[in-house]
């Protein structure tokens, strides 16, 4: 979505008559040619401090409550119109079935900076981003943003489902304040930009997830914005179109200000120059160490981890330990060895299955796979049962773990033969997490020597 909102006015922004009115108030410029000369060079400089110190979203103590219960909630309301016309302030105390959905935030991002939101379900990311978005209000505190904003913050956002794409892109352009023809000119790159060319004349409401998000980011990146909001709406598009969305915000953040929400830590560690953790919707952690913010929110997720195992037919997994800690989510440290038993029950038709072990990140993207070369039955010490079935104690050394910090997840599979016919695979059987000092956002961080 794209609209104005508090805005601060410049010349840029003016509607054309009133540029050429303000024009004719000027006084004329000298024409000494060394005092227009140290005047030329006194604006580049002080433009050049403009871009760079300029601060486009402060956000000073904002407060909102909500309130669970719909008939309190009606009456609450109409309590704080009275107060309003009255002239008194709305109470900021907690009423009957109230809470805080956002507590006494503060953060600022100047031009140039993109802050990373993130936080669990439930934290106040979203309500947050509607109270910069200015949908709705906050109970207490101030929120300031200058300049143009575009805002993708919802599938759809902004746009009239009856109206074509082409008529929604000329409404939120107009909305920004720009002219028709300012729009023309930039119409051919947005609709190249969302790949929607031959349906850009069809409703809205025909379009697809895909492409509804396409046009949005596009609408949002090509018109310029000071200030531009993304959530998680990046997640619904391919491969190709989060390449492209990451170059555009690329090439876009050294002049506006990005907020940029995800639970993606990779695309956060990869976008962001600063930080807020949210949790039960205060701030946590906000700083400009991506590194310390990542792993905060990672240690809150271990403790919620719940290592369910789905056994497979003829497999059972018994018991899975990581370096011999008893955690639930055992902490390791980038480039200790990983040392990991497996104590698993099976059918004695496996004994000559091969069997391998999968690491996955926590997006679960397979990261890496640990192969075995003998049959299973010829590893560990063997035991078999009174049911007539083999239990093994298996264990795999991996020395000098090269994965960069995050929660990881094993994957225990069998085949008949190393790349051949599958026989069983049993998910999530341990998580674990890897720590490091480093901030990287790739999931593999490798030891190499340089020279």
């Amino acid at each position: 979505m794209l609209h104005k909102y508090k805005f601060v006015l410049t010349n840029h922004h003016l509607p054309t008559h009133l540029k050429k009115q303000k024009t004719k108030n000027k006084k004329p410029r000298t024409k000494n040619k060394e005092q227009g000369t140290i005047n030329n060079e006194q604006e580049t400089i002080n433009k050049k401090q403009k871009t760079v110190s300029e601060i486009l979203i402060q956000v000073e103590g904002v407060s909102k409550k909500f309130c669970k219960s719909l008939k309190r909630s009606l009456m609450y309301g109409a309590m704080d119109i009275g107060s309003e016309l009255l002239g008194k302030y709305r109470s900021t105390e907690l009423r009957e079935d109230e809470f805080w959905a956002v507590r006494d935030v503060n953060f600022e991002v100047r031009r140039g900076e993109c802050l990373g939101l993130i936080g669990h379900n439930g934290a106040g990311k979203s309500t947050l981003l509607k109270m910069l978005n200015g949908l709705i209000a906050p109970d207490t505190g101030r929120i300031t943003m200058k300049g143009r904003i575009g805002a993708l913050i919802e599938l759809g956002t902004g746009f009239n489902p009856i109206l074509t794409g082409r008529e929604n892109v000329y409404n939120n352009g107009a909305v920004l304040g720009f002219s028709r023809q300012e729009i023309d000119r930039k119409f051919d790159a947005i609709v190249d930009f969302a790949e929607i060319g031959e349906f850009i004349d069809s409703p809205v409401q025909n379009y697809s997830s895909g492409m509804k998000v396409r046009l949005g980011f596009a609408v949002a990146a090509q018109m310029e914005p000071d200030v531009l909001i993304i959530d998680e709406v990046l997640a619904v598009g391919d491969l190709n179109f989060k390449l492209k969305c990451f170059n555009i915000i690329d090439q876009i953040v050294e002049k506006c200000a990005v907020i940029f929400v995800s639970h993606s830590m990779q695309m956060v560690s990869r976008l962001c120059s600063q930080i807020i953790l949210m949790e039960r919707g205060g701030v946590k952690y906000y700083g400009n160490n991506i590194s310390t913010g990542i792993d905060r929110y990672y240690s809150d997720l271990a403790g919620k981890i719940s290592n369910f195992i789905r056994n497979d037919f003829n497999i059972e997994v018994l018991k899975t330990t990581i370096n011999n800690s008893t955690d639930q989510v055992p902490i390791i440290k980038r480039l200790d060895d990983l040392n990991i038993n497996i104590m698993v029950k099976f059918d004695k038709e496996y004994e000559r299955a091969v069997a391998s072990i999968v690491i996955i990140d926590f997006e679960q993207k397979p990261i890496g796979v640990c192969p075995s070369e003998l049959p299973i039955a010829e590893l560990g010490s063997e035991k078999t049962t009174e049911d007539s079935k083999i239990m093994l104690s298996i264990n795999i050394h991996i020395p000098r773990i090269q994965l960069s910090k995050g929660i990881y997840t094993i994957t225990l599979n069998m085949a008949e033969a190393r790349g051949s016919k599958p026989l069983a695979r049993i998910n999530n059987i341990k998580h674990f997490q890897v720590i490091s000092n480093r901030d990287v956002w790739p999931p593999l961080e490798m030891e190499g020597f340089w020279s």
